[in-house]
């Protein structure tokens, strides 16, 4: 970015003169992106800074990069603090640099609310995003003003599939690769720097660890924000979508033994809530479940429509790590319909079968 397309910054006021009593009680998403280092995250926020698209959207961004033009514009405090003010960008964005996880500063940024419609909070290049977003769950004060609308990876076309394969020491998760696990969608940026045969093994890689989130291929981090924003993937509001997604989904196979990989199944049928608690708890948090080698299985994301006794309306299954939530879509049960249960499990060590065999034995009616 050029030095003239640094820009304009205005003062603003605390109170926010555009609150009205509707956008005070409305709840505001918030935006996780993620990425790792080089691949193209803050070209992508600082294009959303400066573009005219009629959004406002409040960016908190985790680091200023070295001499980007936002930087010029913004002294961060000394001792790497909060900087608690917030700046206003000409094209009506809202910005500030955080080096904590970006809770304080959502906390300070909702004294400003009428100001902005959205949230989006960057990690840092080798964060992981489950625990950021984790953090949307179980802070209630937090959860009463904001909710998360999804996760977004920015995966380098030219060095991604470099990073994605790279082996960790035993018992360790490739970062890259779990941040790619845990999005709702996947940009594949710098498409021009690669041949369609290079990108094809990047786009089946991907696609391999995620089997369930988007994938948007982009130059220079230019997206469509309607396909960033407004994702709805932790809310019920997914489910129809989800339920479209799942009929056509493909358990992956591996490309390397420690990799991390989707894997699907159905089983028909009813099920008692209390005993998917039991399923859920054993997966996510005893962690008792093994392959058939041994490993502990270990669940990144969990994702899935099903059919609880006595509720009429399909159930979403959500899961982040230890962390997992059921709610109620808007989605009923037909007449008549065959119910059934849909689960997507992301993560290392999973074996499909063993995983439907023990569902099937704790939760069936």
């Amino acid at each position: 970015m050029e030095d003239e397309d640094c820009p304009d910054l205005v003062p603003i006021d605390a109170g926010g003169e555009g609150e009205t009593e509707s956008s005070r009680g409305r709840k505001i998403p918030v935006t996780i992106i993620t990425g790792y280092l080089g691949a193209g995250k803050t070209t992508l926020l600082n294009y959303i800074l400066t573009e005219q698209h009629d959004k406002r959207i409040a960016v908190i961004l985790n680091e200023f990069g070295e001499g980007s033009a936002l930087e010029k514009s913004l002294a961060i405090s000394q001792g790497g603090e909060l900087y608690e003010e917030w700046l206003e960008l000409r094209n009506g964005c809202l910005c500030c640099s955080v080096k904590d996880s970006g809770v304080k500063a959502i906390e300070n940024l909702m004294q400003r609310r009428g100001k902005f419609d959205y949230i989006l909070l960057e990690t840092t290049g080798l964060a992981d995003p489950g625990a950021v977003a984790s953090m949307f769950w179980v802070d209630s004060e937090l959860g009463s003003d904001i909710y998360l609308d999804g996760i977004v990876s920015v995966v380098d076309a030219k060095h991604g599939l470099q990073h994605l394969t790279e082996e960790k020491p035993e018992g360790l998760v490739n970062e890259a690769s779990r941040q790619v696990a845990l999005a709702d969608l996947i940009i594949i940026n710098k498409t021009d720097l690669v041949s369609e045969e290079e990108l094809n093994k990047v786009r089946t890689y991907v696609r391999s660890i995620n089997g369930l989130g988007k994938i948007l291929e982009t130059q220079r981090s230019r997206v469509d924000l309607s396909n960033v924003l407004d994702l709805h993937a932790f809310d019920s509001l997914s489910g129809i979508s989800l339920q479209k997604k799942l009929e056509h989904l493909k358990t992956a196979h591996a490309h390397l033994d420690k990799g991390i990989i989707t894997v699907t199944f159905e089983v028909p049928g009813n099920i008692k809530e209390e005993n998917l608690n039991l399923f859920i708890q054993d997966l996510l948090w005893e962690k008792n479940m093994k392959d058939k080698t041994g490993h502990t299985m270990d669940i990144i994301r969990l994702k899935g429509l099903v059919s609880i006794q006595g509720k009429s309306h399909q159930v979403i299954v959500q899961g982040v790590h230890e962390l997992y939530d059921l709610e109620e879509t808007a989605v009923p049960w037909a007449e008549g319909e065959k119910r059934t249960n849909r689960l997507v499990l992301i993560g290392r060590n999973l074996d499909k079968e063993a995983i439907k065999e023990v569902f099937i034995a704790t939760v069936m009616v």
